[in-house]
């Protein structure tokens, strides 16, 4: 059995079909990537994946349990977690306390008291994973920096800090390495290489950077007009001619593609 699951997976918005009758596959410790021309239905297959948007019809199978419509917070309690495009940072406080801020979270303490309260000890079991997760990321010089004087690429790695402080089994990243320099972007697919083979966790990435694509995921779905268009290694979807119709008409598919 796939560690996680959609069958036949439909989203209306009125008349229009921003995803239909999807199916996918992902298996444990997998990193696949979810691809498509503008508008395939990319972010709205993620927004009902993590209880954004209910579905309109469909399952979703996590780990044997369907979790399809359930709140956002729940299906992130039982290990689905999401980062997004835009980076969602507490920027007033430091990368401690935004890691703070999302171990706190999903342990489901009091959170405004353990982040201001006075007469507090900060519970050690929560400071010590906070510190190992900065540290894993390659923040630990930066622990007491606020987080709004990070440079973008460091913004990004705190995003995914505070969702690895959840302790999430399955990870969404939605454009990773969007706004990167090549060094930045460089830096971000090696850490999610490593997220990926130290933490033992399955990762679904939507992006747009076909090379980082290709180069880092171990299966690629690629959606058109809300539908599977096709489902494979790289070097097939590289090769497919709907992919390459789908994106380009033909043309210059093959440095969209990462060659």
């Amino acid at each position: 059995m796939a560690m996680f699951e959609v069958k036949e997976l439909t989203k209306y918005f009125g008349g229009l079909a921003a995803l239909s009758d999807l199916d996918l596959q992902v298996e444990a410790g997998e990193i696949r990537g979810i691809i498509g021309p503008n508008g395939a239905g990319k972010t709205t297959l993620f927004n009902v994946i993590s209880g954004v948007y209910r579905p309109t019809s469909g399952e979703i199978i996590y780990q044997g349990k369907e979790i399809s419509g359930l709140i956002a917070s729940k299906i992130a309690g039982m290990g689905v977690v999401r980062t997004f495009q835009r980076t969602a940072l507490f920027h007033k406080f430091t990368v401690m306390g935004n890691v703070l801020v999302a171990r706190h979270l999903q342990a489901k303490v009091g959170l405004f008291r353990t982040i201001f309260g006075t007469n507090r000890r900060i519970d050690i079991e929560h400071e010590e994973k906070a510190l190992e997760i900065i540290d894993f990321m390659g923040l630990s010089d930066l622990k007491n920096e606020l987080a709004d004087n990070l440079p973008h690429g460091h913004q990004r790695s705190l995003g995914m800090a505070m969702a690895l402080a959840a302790e999430p089994k399955m990870i969404m990243l939605d454009e990773p390495v969007t706004g990167m320099n090549p060094t930045e972007t460089k830096h971000m697919t090696d850490l999610i290489r490593k997220v990926r083979d130290e933490w033992e966790m399955t990762i679904l990435l939507v992006e747009h950077d076909m090379k980082v694509v290709m180069g880092l995921c171990d299966k690629i779905t690629v959606l058109n007009f809300g539908k599977k268009l096709a489902d494979g290694l790289p070097e097939e979807i590289k090769e497919n001619s709907d992919v390459i119709e789908a994106y380009l008409g033909g043309a210059e598919v093959v440095e969209l593609l990462g060659e």
